[in-house]
């Protein structure tokens, strides 16, 4: 299932003016969307600045090692939403498969560089979600029960949020979802697999953290 709203739909064969400044403006409003850095504001209500502690990523899984499952889940939530918002908004205002998908890549860049922070974020996994969520919902309950089983038994969200994306991009494919979303989520799981080469590093070597243990000041 792939979510269908009333659009208004731009036609890319007709290059205009108009067309441009609204492709131009909804990129941009997808890219600041994802450059909101929840993990940042809501660590900041409980004085802690997530980017000095732990690993001094400002995604979901170091607040839950810095503060507690609650603003880890509320920041799992908002970094989610941001990048469904994203493509909600593609798909209402520009409708076109391949610019719908373009705002949601724009959503996660924005998250993993956010202008907030000096082009420094998160690894992109729960934006990645988000965006999932508004163009294939059935492939987004697929992720979420994968990661949670992931999580379950091994205890690393890294690892899911590595394996997650690329079963979930094979999924697209095997679904026969519209192209444009095939080819985008599979770069969505590059981008994601690359901000995560610290984690493999770690996983190879046997020192990436669980869920669970303590953090520590980042140097």
């Amino acid at each position: 299932m792939t979510i269908a709203l009333p659009c208004r739909r731009i036609n890319l064969e007709v290059i205009n003016i108009p067309n441009i400044i609204l492709i131009t403006i909804v990129l941009i409003l997808g890219y600041l969307l994802g450059s909101i850095p929840f993990g940042v504001i809501i660590s900041s209500i409980y004085r802690i600045d997530i980017t000095k502690v732990g690993s001094g990523n400002v995604g979901a899984t170091n607040v839950l090692r810095a503060i507690g499952i609650l603003p880890a889940a509320i920041v799992f939530a908002l970094d989610l939403l941001k990048g469904a918002l994203a493509v909600y908004l593609a798909i209402i205002v520009l409708g076109d498969p391949l610019l719908i998908v373009l705002t949601g890549i724009a959503a996660i860049l924005g998250h993993m560089f956010s202008i907030f922070l000096k082009f420094k974020g998160g690894r992109g996994a729960s934006t990645g979600l988000g965006v999932l969520l508004a163009i294939a919902p059935d492939v987004f309950l697929f992720a979420v029960i994968l990661a949670a089983i992931i999580i379950s038994f091994t205890r690393y969200v890294s690892l899911a949020s590595i394996t997650v994306p690329l079963c979930s991009a094979a999924l697209m494919l095997f679904l026969g979802k519209p192209m444009p979303y095939v080819v985008a989520t599979a770069a969505a799981a590059i981008l994601i697999i690359i901000k995560h080469v610290p984690n493999i590093r770690r996983l190879l070597s046997g020192t990436e953290r669980k869920i669970g243990e303590k953090v520590q000041k980042a140097s």
